[in-house]
């Protein structure tokens, strides 16, 4: 607080001084009215310069003079003046005679009329009393001015502090009036964000570390058996099983592994991604046709004639489609159903399936990175990313996820704003 106070103030001062001094040098060059006020004494200077020499003082002592104001008629040889400083018979000279008088001289002919010792304005002597007291009420004012500025600016000193030790939870309070709340709520955006990666840091890494812990387990388990399947006399078909039951193991590491990555890899490329104008009916056709043929449930594609194009990462897309198929695929009974819409202002992606549903209690989770319902059949397979995995999908394109749940119909849509598809074509 004391530099910012101290700079606002030298700026506030120096500016002050400098258009005081401008003001005065004008109002001096311009309107100052000193010259009326000293017109008496050069018209008395004036008539004393139409007399005769011997003359001129008996008129002077003739006139009645106030007090406070004498007058006396002296000889040119009796004032020294500085060669800046030449007497005039229509210029009044004013010099100190001490601190609360002075005196005033005007050319009466070859003579000088001397006015004085006069005395100074009383309210003179306050000036630099004045002066005084008009800065420390401008120092005031500048105070006024830095208080609450150097109060927020500590709060936000020691908000940045704490969030430096790790208190994720850190936020800034500030009132609307502050002059830094836009740096303020900046600044609980990013704590915000900051604090949500690292609990979702720290929750990716205790949900892997649980996922990966049986696959794990069952391998050392295996590695402990696989002497005695590797006997001259043991079974070859147990032992192709045994080994077949260790790669599944290690394939499921794999997929945590490959499903993990690409959930992390969404949150880092957020300005890297390579928009394009893809073909929506081909790529739903295409991804269709390759995971048809890895299971048994028909996939239905409904689509409009005329192609639908969205301007989107197709890679990103293709794998948000992929999950949504193959999670139907894992509860339909009949079949799959995928449909491609448009309207005014979207563009919709729609998987549906006709198995048990999910349950309500579990609608508003199942988005979240490793969450399963414990009601899944087929044996709860799953690492519970792909969802996940599509909701950042569609963050990345500003589009949205919407999920509609009952028994025997359940509904994921994917769903693009036309208008941000064009503002990234514009861009």
């Amino acid at each position: 607080m004391k530099r910012l106070f101290i700079s606002l103030y030298l700026l506030l001062s120096l500016g002050f001084l400098g258009i005081g001094w401008a003001l005065d040098n004008l109002w001096q060059s311009n309107v100052d009215d000193k010259g009326a006020l000293d017109a008496p004494l050069v018209a008395l200077a004036q008539v004393l310069a139409a007399l005769p020499v011997d003359e001129r003082q008996p008129m002077l002592d003739s006139i009645e003079l106030a007090p406070n104001f004498p007058l006396t008629l002296l000889d040119a040889e009796q004032v020294a003046f500085s060669s800046n400083q030449l007497v005039h018979s229509n210029k009044v000279i004013a010099t100190p005679y001490d601190i609360n008088h002075e005196l005033h001289f005007v050319a009466v002919g070859e003579q000088v009329l001397m006015a004085g010792p006069i005395e100074l304005d009383p309210r003179a002597s306050l000036r630099n009393l004045y002066n005084i007291f008009f800065y420390f009420l401008l120092g005031f004012i500048v105070l006024l001015w830095v208080w609450p500025l150097s109060k927020d600016l500590k709060v936000l000193g020691k908000a940045t502090k704490e969030f430096g030790q790790a208190k994720w939870d850190t936020r800034i309070r500030l009132t609307q009036r502050s002059q830094v709340l836009p740096l303020a709520t900046t600044f609980n955006d990013m704590a915000a964000h900051i604090s949500a990666l690292i609990e979702n840091q720290k929750h990716l890494s205790n949900a892997v570390s649980h996922e990966i812990r049986t696959p794990l387990a069952r391998l050392k388990f295996a590695l402990a058996l696989l002497p005695q399947y590797c006997l001259p006399d043991s079974d070859e078909d147990k032992r192709q099983r045994f080994l077949d039951e260790m790669k599944l193991d290690i394939k499921e590491m794999e997929n945590l592994l490959q499903e993990l990555l690409t959930y992390a890899s969404l949150e880092t490329q957020r300005e890297s991604l390579n928009f394009e104008r893809c073909d929506l009916n081909s790529l739903a056709l295409q991804t269709i046709k390759r995971l048809q043929t890895h299971h048994p449930i028909p996939i239905t594609l409904v689509a409009p004639e005329e192609t639908i194009y969205l301007i989107a990462e197709p890679s990103l897309v293709e794998r948000a489609l992929q999950n949504l198929i193959t999670n139907a695929q894992r509860f339909a009974v009949n079949g799959v159903v995928v449909k491609i819409s448009q309207t005014n202002d979207s563009i919709m992606l729609s998987v549906t399936d006709d198995g048990e549903g999910i349950l309500a209690e579990d609608q508003g989770k199942i988005f979240e990175p490793f969450y399963r319902s414990a009601s899944c059949k087929n044996g709860n397979k799953g690492h519970g990313l792909g969802l996940a995995i599509i909701k950042r999908i569609m963050e990345r394109h500003h589009g949205d996820v919407q999920l509609i749940s009952q028994p025997g119909f359940t509904q994921f849509n994917l769903i693009w704003s036309l208008a941000q598809t064009s503002n990234r074509t514009k861009s």
